[in-house]
């Protein structure tokens, strides 16, 4: 399966509202149509993981969008902003971003970005 399909059929077809999988140098691997999501921004992301105080102050940024910072785990970052938000995660190779709006729950779009997280990590990405 190409990466452009997991984005569309674990993530998109999944109703998240918009997808990407990126390489831990930020280059976007694949992405839904209309994210406009840039390797900057994946890099800022990826930086993050490494200092989880630059999220508490500036939240997560994405298409120029502020997501507030709710939590985070080695692997898993989780945001919000308005009636929606973003979970991420972080596996070997990749970082998984999901964008969800209402009425996803942030449940469901945990479920579905950490689910593809693990498949991943279990084939080495």
């Amino acid at each position: 399966m190409s990466w452009q399909q997991y984005v569309d059929t674990q993530m998109i077809q999944k109703q998240m509202s918009k997808a990407a999988i990126a390489g831990q140098d930020g280059s976007i691997w694949a992405k839904s149509n209309g994210f406009n999501l840039t390797p900057d921004e994946v890099k800022k992301i990826l930086d993050s993981y490494n200092d989880p105080s630059i999220l508490a102050s500036g939240g997560i940024n994405i298409e120029g969008r502020k997501y507030f910072f709710l939590s985070g785990t080695d692997d898993v970052i989780r945001g919000k902003q308005g009636k929606g938000g973003v979970h991420l995660v972080k596996t070997t190779q990749t970082l998984l971003i999901g964008i969800y709006e209402e009425p996803m729950a942030p449940a469901q779009a945990a479920t579905i970005t950490e689910s593809l997280g693990e498949y991943l990590k279990g084939f080495g990405y």
